[in-house]
């Protein structure tokens, strides 16, 4: 178990503000910044040896574990023409990022009005 951890802590050490600003990029001698927005998760567990004879009958060890990311890249920091810097978001992104949330409002006031109409 103890080597599983140490390779999850070699994978992830490096995971943080870094992953979410990429390196600045020049496109048609603009300099841009792409910002994404990064989670990431994982689990693991196992049984004791005194745990598989309890539950199962068995003097065997079990272990496992899994884990996952997403990344959502919501857009580009750049310098627009008068030299200031703005967010230009990725609207695709950002209509899928806000899919959930406009679901559940629709939810919460269906929920609020049904028993307003009877």
């Amino acid at each position: 178990m103890t080597e599983a951890l140490s390779s999850l802590t070699e994978t992830f050490k490096n995971v943080g503000v870094s992953r979410a600003y990429g390196p600045a990029v020049k496109v048609d001698g603009q300099e841009i910044i792409p910002v994404a927005l990064v989670t990431f998760g994982f689990g693991g567990g196992g049984a004791s040896e005194a745990e598989s004879i309890a539950t199962d009958g068995g003097p065997e060890n079990a272990a496992g574990g899994g884990g996952g990311g997403f990344v959502l890249p919501l857009g580009v920091y750049s310098r627009n023409g008068s030299g200031q810097v703005a967010f230009r978001p990725n609207t695709i992104a950002l209509l899928a990022g806000l899919a959930p949330l406009v679901c559940a409002v629709g939810y919460t006031v269906r929920g609020i009005l049904r028993p307003q109409r009877r």
